[in-house]
């Protein structure tokens, strides 16, 4: 495990220890787990599209991101993501909760809960915040846990995104059984990206599971390559948030 991970690691339990991941009063949109998963399941090109401030590697990514999640999450649904990605993470990620809250609100698209879940304590939270899907690493939980969490997740009515970074991580991943099993091109201890050793990793995905493919993704040669791979998501981040017109970034790679 990279020193990187093992400092977000180590800051994510000081905050549950604090209680800071208490749950709030009930969003008044729901969880909806299955509607996040049939709309990654739809024909066609399926992206989602995600928001978050900065990343221990790319540094700061938006400016002011607190004022701008409405826009983005708007750009998003009008140009015709699935669903949407929210970086929440605080110390290592510059995110805040409650954007889960707002980018679900102004855009009413399904919505991804992008943490280092460790605690069901953390699923209660994500539930609070009426997001539809909550992110589990593979690397950064043990086997006993994430399957704990894969059948929390599943009673809560949260669907799970379980994300390997490898090959070997592929297998640990599946036998969880998620809803969608994505693969992250960006390697958790150099945190650079290669989408040339995510390509020949869809067909190592058992039947079942969702494909996935995280980082990476800058054009639509890059989407052609991945589904004739077997990718049948894709997360795109970055390429998003840097552009001067998301919605049309993303009407882009989505034709």
């Amino acid at each position: 495990m990279s020193a990187v991970l093992d400092r977000i690691l180590a800051d994510k339990r000081i905050r549950l220890a604090r209680g800071e991941y208490s749950a709030k009063a009930p969003s008044a949109a729901g969880s909806d787990g299955a509607r996040f998963v049939a709309s990654l399941r739809e024909p066609g090109i399926r992206i989602v599209a995600e928001f978050k401030a900065r990343s221990p590697s790319a540094g700061e990514i938006v400016t002011g991101a607190d004022g701008k999640v409405e826009t983005f999450a708007l750009a998003y649904r009008r140009g015709h993501a699935a669903a949407i990605s929210v970086v929440a993470e605080q110390d290592h990620f510059g995110g805040k909760p409650e954007w889960v809250t707002r980018a679900k609100r102004i855009s009413g698209l399904p919505v991804l809960m992008k943490d280092f879940v460790l605690s069901e304590t953390q699923l209660d939270f994500a539930v609070s915040l009426g997001a539809d899907a909550v992110l589990l690493v593979v690397r950064a939980l043990s086997e006993n846990d994430l399957s704990e969490l894969r059948r929390g997740a599943a009673a809560r009515g949260l669907a799970v995104v379980v994300e390997a970074h490898d090959r070997e991580e592929i297998p640990r991943a599946a036998a969880v059984d998620p809803d969608v099993l994505g693969v992250n091109a960006r390697d958790l201890a150099t945190f650079e990206t290669d989408l040339s050793a995510l390509e020949p990793l869809a067909v190592e995905i058992p039947p079942g599971p969702l494909r996935l493919a995280e980082s990476g993704v800058t054009s639509r040669d890059d989407v052609s390559r991945l589904t004739a791979a077997g990718w049948e998501a894709f997360l795109i981040g970055e390429t998003l948030l840097r552009s001067d017109d998301p919605e049309q970034k993303l009407r882009e790679l989505a034709r």
